[in-house]
């Protein structure tokens, strides 16, 4: 996973607030490859919506079968729309659950 959010800075992504998703994912045995591959496709296209501030996926270095998925949204709205829009359909729900073992999402309000 080589892609990175857009040009902007940390300080631009966080300006004006917005909704964190922090979500944790453990792949079940034997196919964390596979989840990686799917989020490297995926990957791009979360960072192109347009309601996606910041938009970064990270691989335990200890336990490559973990992900760490850190997003920020401009507001609810733009989370509702990632969850509808065709790749995360096709990647995630499509492809990716499937092989999990562990799914766990929390969100939170930009201090």
């Amino acid at each position: 996973m080589n892609h990175y959010a857009t040009q902007k800075s940390i300080s631009d992504a966080v300006d004006g607030g917005g909704l964190l998703v922090v979500a944790q994912w453990e792949a079940k045995p034997g196919e964390a490859d596979k989840v990686a591959a799917i989020l490297d496709h995926f990957l791009p296209e979360a960072q192109r919506e347009d309601g996606v501030k910041l938009f970064l996926i990270s691989r335990g270095k200890d336990n490559p079968a973990q992900f760490l998925f850190y997003e920020l949204f401009r507001d609810e709205t733009a989370f509702k729309a990632h969850q509808e829009s065709a790749h995360f359909k096709t990647y995630i729900a499509g492809q990716a659950l499937p092989l999990l073992a562990k799914r766990e999402r929390a969100q939170y309000g930009l201090l």
